[in-house]
């Protein structure tokens, strides 16, 4: 049974504990509004741009004169997996369940007989998939110094996927991230963005309109998918922040009951055994008494 001494000490320790969690708490709600914000700005532009694109994709359709961006090599025997993970952690399952996923598609290449390789964005993500996989990758992108993400910074990882692919290091890229929800659900996210992928439109406005181009669509297409790719990591790291801080508020929170509760416990029990020792010092005078 732990003395007096060290359940007094526990307690404080369990109080530190608990102020550093409240104040990370703090911290992370502060910095999701504006991950949310810079988040959620970012999706109408995303979303524009993957309707036009996919207009034009549907009108060069399976030509000859398609951009390999757009067509593809080909094949699909090599496949490459980004995964976009946080460089922090005391966020929950963030980094654990974006790692889950990634593990899961490649573990289901593989039964295929594809050959898989992986570039990682984000300290955690590396770690957690270095142990099992760590003769699959290919590259890793540091971001431990960048204090807020940019399309730069989406820019310098787009040119390096596309530097590969242009190299024939692969077939088809994927992308995997957390699409932010709210502070308790962030989703594990998989796009694939080489060959590039859209959605068809369905809408009666979408279908209703016609465009010219000029130059032709071939030309229009070789210039922006690239600029596609960017802008489709760019829109995944910001919803990634946005899932990190808001993992990170949610875990925070916990924490910080957790400690709550556990210090009401141990309150109790050293309330308890101070009582304990106070009954057998009473019986002891009282008996060195009535020895008298």
């Amino acid at each position: 049974m732990p003395s007096l001494k060290d359940l007094k000490n526990r307690i404080e320790s369990v109080k530190s504990t608990r102020k550093i969690t409240k104040a990370m708490q703090m911290v992370a709600a502060a910095k999701l509004r504006r991950a949310q914000d810079a988040a959620e700005a970012a999706r109408p532009y995303a979303e524009r741009f993957n309707a036009v694109m996919a207009g034009l994709a549907a009108s060069v359709g399976e030509s000859d004169s398609a951009p390999r961006l757009l067509s593809g090599t080909g094949k699909d025997d090599v496949h490459l997996l980004v995964v976009l993970t946080a460089e922090r952690g005391l966020c929950g399952g963030f980094n654990a369940n974006i790692a889950k996923l990634a593990k899961q598609h490649a573990d289901k290449l593989k039964a295929e007989g594809k050959t898989v390789k992986i570039l990682t964005v984000g300290k955690k993500g590396r770690d957690n998939m270095k142990r099992d996989y760590g003769d699959l990758f290919v590259g890793h992108v540091d971001l431990t110094e960048v204090k807020r993400v940019g399309y730069s910074n989406a820019q310098d990882i787009a040119r390096d996927i596309l530097g590969r692919f242009d190299d024939g290091e692969f077939d088809v890229a994927t992308i995997f991230y957390a699409e932010f929800v709210n502070v308790v659900s962030q989703i594990p996210t998989a796009q694939q963005i080489i060959p590039a992928s859209f959605e068809e439109r369905d809408d009666a406005e979408g279908a209703s309109t016609l465009y010219d181009y000029e130059p032709d669509e071939e030309a229009i297409l070789a210039d922006l998918l690239p600029r596609g790719v960017a802008t489709q990591i760019f829109a995944a790291l910001l919803e990634n922040g946005a899932s990190e801080q808001g993992a990170r508020m949610s875990a925070m929170d916990n924490a910080t009951r957790n400690a709550g509760e556990m210090i009401d416990k141990l309150t109790i029990e050293y309330n308890r055994s101070r009582q304990a020792v106070i009954t057998n010092e009473l019986i002891e005078i009282i008996s060195g008494a009535e020895a008298l």
